[in-house]
């Protein structure tokens, strides 16, 4: 089965010939997402077959691979993100566009194991890239810079929204407040602040004003304005356009 024509189900005409298949394509896509959700990106086809209650070859009939089950599954999360017109100056939007990402992420954190130099041609996929190009082509930018900047922030939304999920994992599991006072108090006796009084002291500050050795959130606040003054820093390297005289 191609690809493209499955990502453009709605839109491509039917080859199917015979009896009607026992599920649509949007109902397997529909039980993976759930799957993956519940289970993070390990998930298998057997788990999909099993969430809908066929055998574990019937899938074969509606999509040809795990990885093409992926595909349909990263364009259709994709399409549910709003394409509403961001307001503000563009470092807002920018970081609108940014928190949209990220909570795709949290609320699919198995897309964040879908890396791939190859797009996702499909409707949801191109239809959130159009939306972020819209938000960036109004800054004068080049087409590949453009392209460049939503690349950077995806990633970073990607990195960030991993890092986040660990970090909920580990303070499910104990407060960072009570592992810092607890490590802290083992090194204090060691005399490391002697040894190293730059990590000691910036650490210590860090962890003082974070509550925490590393703060998820906080590293993401940070890091995101640093990339947007680069992109400040980018525009002001733009040459004006010429005037006639």
């Amino acid at each position: 089965m191609d690809t493209i024509d499955l990502l453009w189900r709605n839109e491509v005409p039917s080859k199917q010939r015979g009896r009607p298949p026992k599920f649509s394509t949007e109902q397997v896509v529909e039980a993976a997402i759930a799957v993956a959700d519940a289970k993070g990106s390990a998930f298998s086809l057997r788990d999909v077959a099993t969430q809908i209650g066929t055998p574990v070859m019937s899938l074969y009939s509606y999509v040809d691979s795990r990885e093409q089950l992926l595909e349909l599954m990263a364009d259709d999360a994709r399409a549910t993100m709003a394409h509403d017109r961001l307001t503000g100056d563009w470092r807002a939007q920018l970081t609108t566009l940014a928190d949209d990402n990220l909570r795709l992420f949290a609320e699919h954190p198995w897309l964040t194991d879908v890396e791939s130099e190859r797009a996702t041609l499909g409707p949801g996929t191109l239809a959130k890239y159009e939306h972020e190009l819209g938000v960036v082509e109004p800054l004068g930018l080049t087409d590949i810079e453009m392209d460049g900047i939503l690349t950077l922030i995806h990633d970073f939304a990607r990195a960030n929204a991993r890092s986040m999920a660990h970090a909920a994992t580990e303070r499910a599991e104990e407060d960072p407040q009570v592992w810092w006072e607890r490590e802290g108090a083992k090194l204090a006796v060691l005399g490391l602040d002697v040894r190293f009084p730059l990590a000691s002291r910036v650490g210590a500050a860090s962890g003082e004003a974070q509550g925490a050795a590393r703060d998820a959130e906080t590293a993401y606040r940070f890091g995101l304005q640093v990339i947007l003054d680069g992109v400040a820093a980018r525009l002001l390297a733009v040459p004006s356009p010429a005037t006639d005289d």
